[in-house]
């Protein structure tokens, strides 16, 4: 929590993508240096990250998708859901 974190000295949790800032300053200067490649272990921790506070905000579950569901597909179909004026054929 705000509070816990606090207490032991440490910065409140970012609700934006300061965590992926603060790595990348961690692993070089983005000002001189070319971005290093994100270890898929490290992407799995902000993948996460974005998943708690996706269910924080909107107070559902996440759902994960099929394991080797084409992305585009999963896209088109999730726009098509939500706004069916714009993407219906």
């Amino acid at each position: 929590s705000y509070e816990e974190r606090l207490s032991q000295g440490k910065d409140p949790e970012s609700l934006d993508k300061e965590f992926l800032r603060l790595w990348i300053a961690a692993h070089c200067d983005p000002y001189k240096d070319p971005i290093p490649d994100i270890p898929d272990e490290t992407l799995a921790e902000f993948s996460a990250k974005y998943i708690r506070l996706y269910e924080q905000v909107t107070g559902l579950d996440f759902q994960k998708p099929k394991a080797g569901e084409p992305i585009r597909g999963r896209v088109e179909a999730s726009l098509t859901k939500a706004l069916p004026e714009y993407f219906s054929k």
